[in-house]
Order: C-alpha cells, then sequence, then structure tokens
C-alpha cells in the first residue's frame, strides 16, 4: 500500500469549523476478494450457502468485505465518525468535516464521495396511537380473519422452516414477557445485533419497545386469546433505528442488517420503518426521489431482492404525502392500513406517480391493531408499522407451503389473490389478500412461468405471467382446431371464455422466444 502520510498530515492540520456532515466513501476494489468467492463458508452460513445455490443465486464479489486496511487507513484520521459500512456498495459511512472528507478523493482506493447534504435525504419512524386500551368489542383474530390466514393455519403451515428478520427501533422485555414464552421456548429467536451501538449485547431487551409491539403481531401467543401470524418461524431480531435522532445513519444501520440477514440465510424482511424526513431538512428526501431507486436504502432493497429476499415494509403514515423510502422499491411489498372493518384508514401513506409501480401493494389491519406491549398486556396500536407484520407473517405461511418459489413469484401471487387485484388504486394497492385464494392459485402453477386459474373454467379464464413479456395464448379443441387466440403483454390477463362449448381444450402459451407451454383446460 502507499505511504498516504503527507495525506493525512494535511487532513489532521486543516481547521475545519463548518458543520459535520454524512458522507458515504465508496472504495474502488476489495483485493482478495477472490478468495472469499472461493471460500463462500469464510462468509456466508452454511443456510445461506444451501440457500443461494438452491435459488440460482450466485455467490459473488457483492457478498465479500470490505477491504479493512482501507477502513483503518481512513480512520487513523480521528476527526472522522466512523458510522457503517457496506459490502455490497463497497463503502463506509463516515461523519466529518465536509472538507476533509471531500479531501479522501485524493486517495488512489477511494472511487467517490457521496454526501447526505443534496436537496434530500431522510428518515422517519412509523408509529402513531400506540398503546390504545383494549375494547372487548373487537375480536383478536380479526387481523388473521381478514386476510383468510386461518386457512393455512389450518393445515399446518404456521411458518415453520421460514426465517424472518425485523428491523425495527428495539425489542423491550421481549426475553421475559409471557406472550413471547412459546417463541423462546421453542428456540426460534435465532440471532440478535444492535447495529446502531454495533454490539451484540441486547440492548433491544431494554431499549424502545416497537419492535416488542411488530415481533408480537408475528410470533405473539396467548393461549384461546391471541395468535400471531407466523407463531413458528424463525426470528433474528436487528435494531438499526435510533429514536433519539433521525439521521442518514439509519438507511447505513437497515444496509448493514439487510447484508447481515443474507449472509445469514433469511427468508424474509420486515421493516415497520420509513425514511423521508431527517432532523437536518437538508438531508430530507424530496417526493420526486422516492421512486424506487434513489434512496440509497431504496438501493439496498432492490439489491437484497435480487439475492433472493422477500422485503415488507411499512408504506408509512403520511396519508397523501406519499410512500416512504424502502417501500417505494418496486422490489418491496410495501402495505397500507385498513381498519376493523377492512376500509382505508386516513393516515396510510398513499402512492403517486413519482413510484414506478402501484403503491401500496396491499394493505392489511393496522388500526387498532392487536399486539402484546412491554407490560405483558394483550392491546391496541395502529399504523402501518403493524398492518406491514401482519402480512410479514401472513407470507412466511404462504412460503413454507411453497419454498422453491421466488421472491417475484410470491409477490404476483399474493397481489393476484387480493381484493383489488383487477382495479389496483393508490390507496390499497392491489388490496387485502386472501391466503386461500393465494394457496389455490399456487397449486394450479404449471411451471415457473405461468399460472392459469380457475381449471376447470366456468366463464373467464386467468393467465398469471411472471414476466412482463408478450406472449399469445391458443385455445384448440381436442382435435387440433384454433378456436381462439389472443395476444397480451404483462403478468395478468383475464378473458372471458363464456363463449366456448363444455369440453376438453388444449390451451397454447407462447413467449416472445416461441417457447411453448401445453396445458389442457376444462370448460364446464
Amino acid at each position: 500500500m502507499k505511504n498516504y502520510l503527507f495525506l493525512f498530515l494535511l487532513l489532521f492540520t486543516i481547521s475545519h469549523f463548518s458543520q459535520q456532515e454524512h458522507a458515504w466513501v465508496y472504495f474502488k476494489d476489495k483485493p482478495g476478494h477472490e478468495n472469499y468467492i472461493e471460500n463462500p463458508a469464510l462468509i456466508l452460513s452454511q443456510k445461506s450457502i444451501l440457500k443461494k445455490n438452491k435459488k440460482n443465486i450466485p455467490i459473488d464479489y457483492t457478498d465479500t468485505p470490505v477491504y479493512q486496511p482501507y477502513i483503518d487507513l481512513i480512520l487513523q484520521n480521528e476527526n472522522f465518525t466512523y458510522v457503517a459500512k457496506s459490502k455490497w456498495f463497497n463503502f463506509i459511512h463516515l461523519i466529518g468535516d465536509e472538507h476533509l472528507l471531500q479531501n479522501l478523493s485524493s486517495l488512489d482506493f477511494v472511487d467517490k464521495i457521496i454526501f447526505a447534504k443534496k436537496e434530500s435525504r431522510s428518515i422517519r419512524f412509523d408509529r402513531i396511537d400506540i398503546n390504545q386500551t383494549r375494547s372487548d368489542e373487537d375480536n383478536p383474530y380479526n387481523q388473521i380473519e381478514m386476510i383468510n390466514l386461518g386457512f393455512l393455519h389450518d393445515q399446518g403451515f404456521t411458518g415453520e422452516g421460514v426465517s424472518i428478520a425485523i428491523f425495527d427501533s428495539g425489542f423491550k422485555n421481549v426475553n421475559s414477557l409471557s406472550g413471547f414464552e412459546r417463541v423462546r421456548s421453542l428456540n426460534k429467536i435465532k440471532y440478535t445485533y444492535d447495529f446502531v451501538d454495533n454490539t451484540t449485547e441486547l440492548f433491544q431487551y431494554t431499549g424502545n419497545s416497537h419492535g416488542t409491539l411488530v415481533f408480537s403481531t408475528m410470533a405473539g401467543y396467548i393461549e384461546s386469546e391471541f395468535t400471531g401470524t407466523a407463531p413458528d418461524a424463525e426470528y433474528y431480531l436487528f435494531r438499526t433505528e435510533d429514536v433519539a435522532t433521525e439521521t442518514p445513519a439509519e438507511e447505513s444501520f437497515w444496509i448493514e442488517a439487510i447484508e447481515t440477514a443474507d449472509s445469514l440465510g433469511v427468508d424474509l424482511t420486515n421493516t415497520s420503518l420509513g425514511y423521508k424526513n431527517y432532523d437536518n431538512t437538508n438531508y430530507s428526501y424530496q417526493n420526486y426521489e422516492l421512486d424506487g431507486n434513489t434512496a440509497i436504502i431504496t438501493q439496498a432493497a432492490n439489491k437484497a431482492f435480487s439475492k433472493g429476499i422477500i422485503l415488507i415494509n411499512s408504506a408509512g403514515n403520511s396519508s397523501s404525502s406519499g410512500v416512504v423510502a424502502p417501500a417505494d422499491s418496486p422490489n418491496v411489498l410495501s402495505i397500507g392500513a385498513v381498519d376493523f372493518l377492512g376500509d382505508y384508514i386516513y393516515f396510510s401513506s398513499q402512492g403517486n406517480e413519482f413510484q414506478p409501480t402501484i403503491k401500496p401493494d396491499m394493505a392489511a389491519q393496522g388500526y387498532r391493531t392487536f399486539v402484546i406491549n412491554s407490560n405483558d398486556q394483550l392491546t391496541r396500536s395502529s399504523g402501518t408499522s403493524f398492518s406491514s407484520p401482519v402480512l410479514a407473517g401472513a407470507i412466511a405461511c404462504l412460503y413454507q407451503s411453497f419454498p422453491d418459489f421466488s421472491n417475484s413469484k410470491i409477490y404476483n401471487i399474493i397481489r393476484n389473490s387480493s381484493s383489488q387485484n383487477n382495479s389496483p388504486d393508490n390507496f390499497l394497492g392491489y388490496g387485502i389478500p386472501d391466503f386461500e385464494k393465494a394457496y389455490n392459485l399456487s397449486i394450479n402453477l404449471n411451471n415457473d412461468t405461468f399460472a392459469i386459474y380457475p381449471n376447470p373454467i366456468i366463464d373467464e379464464l386467468n393467465v398469471l405471467s411472471f414476466s412482463n413479456e408478450q406472449y399469445t395464448f391458443d385455445i384448440y379443441s381436442v382435435n387440433g382446431r384454433l378456436v381462439f387466440s389472443k395476444e397480451f403483454q404483462g403478468f395478468r390477463n383475464k378473458t372471458n371464455l363464456d363463449f366456448l362449448s363444455k369440453g376438453i381444450y388444449i390451451l397454447k402459451l407462447s413467449d416472445e422466444s416461441n417457447n411453448e407451454t401445453l396445458l389442457k383446460i376444462l370448460k364446464r
């Protein structure tokens, strides 16, 4: 390594009276990264390696760690405060004088420096109406019944074998509350880490209680009174939110956490946090930047999706002010909120023209949702913070029943099994999912490309594809006569076939590359 003594003498001697700034310092390379790729057990758990092999997800450069000597050299300057690092993006997050940070660009291993101080950067802590008094007139199982999750639970799909990472502000008293005794006794809490304080010490169990409420919607259990949506899943609890301040550091804490989750082989994540407004308004995101790719946390969410992770996120409690990051990503299922009756609730963030896809994606009960609080009481809280984990647990149960499905396939199945799948809007997205429908749609999948339902056909045929290509489907009689032909593009097509006579037909589906799939259908 070159001698950078002169540069650091210069950095130490520059006076700096300007405001301390947040910046991401990107490196050009990772010396020796090939060794990690050849020996993935050095950087990934066996669970993660097996998952990647099963899903055909490559182990590559992004999985290898940031080169520690680069970090050590920069941190010789004690005027910098180290915040976090990212192996996926090969950066470190620093706080320091803007001029001193900018001088790091003189180092030949530094690729670029991106400052948080632009027209935007942001975080919002997503919760409202915490710890409302319970009213016995409401049913604690309503949040499960509304999405027809009891169908999966009754078949034994309760999240067993599925791993869920929760990113939140703290998990106060989870290690002692009776409402979590079942998940503890079954040894379902597999890993915890506090990224804010960078320690394995369980600050989570003595700090903020927001994560306790969130966790309870999935894993809580009170006999004959309350059951979470995924009581038998495995859980990874990560503290990424510092409730004392709102700074860009929290995006980097989340990125470290999602990278850790991937290295541990986690299947699914829930984030009941949203990122838009910071204490320093110079860092806050503008609406047009919530476009599914600009926010650094959203970029990380997109990368996590490419790693095979199912991502569920609160849409936010900002009403018409819009969906927050990383829920703006097309690769994240953003969850809005409805009331006890399934109607849109006023605070739930709405989608807008800046998002590239329909937002929110769907909704669940997020108003007066039943939770277990840090005092071991079954109470009710409101916010998309709670509709999100309600669905995260439910999706884990569906994934348990179809573990070979990709995350994109799971997304499309749930969207197409929701109440507004024919007419999504900016309030509830595709609507409230029905997990019995999602299960039935899943078992009718014929290959990795298409699903058709229902079969037998009464009047309408739905063709669900898993890529946004141009398709043709032709229907032939059993003697080979073409009786119907249609082209469509997109993920879903509904066609009225009421004119067909009763009987057996052959459906031929063709994509742009002339790959053909033949399916037998029955018209009743």
